[in-house]
């Protein structure tokens, strides 16, 4: 549980890493809920236990009460069995389906969900359609190009007038209309943008207008033009997270490997971890991009079809599958190192692990996807997103990659997955779960050499 709860905790601090108050907030959120569930679980939760006794096994549920007596569940037992006999052929299709999965994540485009994506019943949807309808070209939200630099000088003039002419060719753009302080050294240009301004097009526009347009018109360096207004702001924000989110990639691995390497005392073990995991996240942002940007089922979902997926979306979703998966991970590996610590029989130790953990492992995810659903069931298309990419990855990393691949590829590595050069035989041994059960049932005396 304590492994668990760092695991996760370590995942969330690569969200305090990025410069924006909302991703902050949410990783101080989830750290401080972690913290308090590690401290609740190992210390009122054994508190309770104790003062519960056998009572703890009363009022079962009829069929599942009698099923989760058993030491290892069936249906897993039988699965990870077959996978474990054709373990090559189970790895390469399952890594295949995933990488099928997380194809469309190429075609990722971040932003944020304007007024156009709400559902039409709201109030701000009819009233963003009766402006548009009635007067295009219009909107609420313009762009404002702000111009540093002496109003009556020249180059400030003749830019004024070349970007109104430019402006002027452009169907998405209206009338350009200027302002200047009374100090008469800023002047700003405010332009209304034709439909939602955080829609495709409008982003589209406002990028072109930042990197041809405004340099075209004012060649020279002395005079600074900024754009502002929500559809610039949104492609900040936008590019912030893009440009963070291989630091916090790099960040939360970096981590993540040491303390698996800490946990398990091998490389393999925490290499083989991060990988697996990068690949159901893979999944989930490819299955996020063809469903809502490219509509492929959206509509059999109940989901709208967006321009864009939320700029914030792959960095949360990345740290809190990290987090979540890395949970259940610990807690599958724990057991099966444990018994090959008993056994030294690699095969044994892979099918009991699975065959054990697998039924909480299932039940844990579902519990989690059926909250993660209820955002899929709301109206804004970001918590939709959120929930539906949440959702579908835990279920994914629950059976098809922690349950199937995962076992086949410690299957395939043998008695290397517990590799540890003799360089880092200084580590300790943690004992994650269990105690080693004597001199004989080390990985040493297993027959294991570095």
């Amino acid at each position: 549980m304590l492994f668990s709860g760092i695991a996760f905790t370590l995942a969330m601090v690569g969200l305090l890493v990025v410069p924006s108050t909302v991703m902050r907030s949410l990783a101080a959120a989830a750290i401080l809920v972690a913290l308090v569930s590690v401290a609740a679980a190992l210390t009122l939760l054994p508190a309770l236990l104790g003062l519960l006794g056998d009572r703890v096994n009363a009022l079962r549920i009829p069929f599942f009460g009698r099923t989760a007596g058993r030491a290892e569940s069936p249906f897993w037992a039988r699965t990870v069995r077959a996978v474990m006999r054709r373990p090559l052929i189970s790895l390469v299709l399952v890594t295949a389906t995933l990488f099928a999965m997380a194809a469309p994540v190429l075609a990722l485009r971040s932003g944020e969900a304007g007024v156009s994506t709400l559902p039409d019943r709201l109030a701000a949807k009819q009233g963003y359609a009766a402006l548009n309808a009635e007067f295009p070209g219009e909107t609420i939200e313009p762009v404002q190009i702000v111009i540093d630099g002496d109003a009556g000088s020249p180059a400030v003039q003749s830019g004024i007038t070349r970007l109104r002419e430019r402006l002027a060719r452009e169907d998405f753009f209206g009338r350009a209309d200027p302002e200047t302080n009374r100090a008469g050294d800023l002047t700003v240009l405010t332009v209304p943008i034709g439909g939602d301004p955080l829609g495709e097009d409008a982003v589209d526009a406002v990028r072109e207008l930042r990197s041809e347009h405004i340099p075209d018109a004012f060649p020279d360096p002395a005079v600074e033009v900024l754009v502002t207004g929500d559809t610039a702001e949104s492609i900040d924000k936008a590019d912030t997270m893009s440009r963070w989110l291989p630091i916090v990639f790099a960040f939360v691995l970096a981590l993540t490997f040491v303390l698996l390497t800490i946990a398990f005392r091998s490389l393999v073990v925490a290499a083989k971890a991060i990988t697996v995991n990068l690949l159901s996240v893979g999944a989930a942002y490819g299955l996020l991009v063809l469903v809502f940007q490219h509509g492929i089922g959206n509509e059999l979902l109940g989901f709208p079809q967006a321009d864009t997926i939320e700029a914030w979306l792959p960095l949360f979703l990345f740290a809190v599958l990290f987090g979540l998966s890395m949970d259940y991970h610990v807690f599958l590996l724990s057991r099966i190192r444990e018994r090959y610590r008993q056994t030294g029989d690699n095969s044994d130790a892979i099918a009991h692990g699975v065959g054990s953990t697998g039924r909480i492992i299932t039940g844990a995810a579902l519990i989690i996807i059926a909250v993660f659903s209820g955002f899929a069931r709301g109206d804004l298309v970001m918590f939709q997103q959120m929930g539906f990419g949440v959702a579908i990855a835990l279920l994914l990393d629950a059976t098809v990659v922690r349950l199937l691949l995962v076992p086949a590829a410690m299957q395939l590595l043998g008695d290397r997955n517990w590799y540890l050069p003799s360089w880092l035989r200084w580590l300790p041994d943690m004992h994650v779960e269990g105690a080693a059960h004597g001199p004989g049932t080390s990985l040493e005396a297993a027959g294991v050499r570095s």
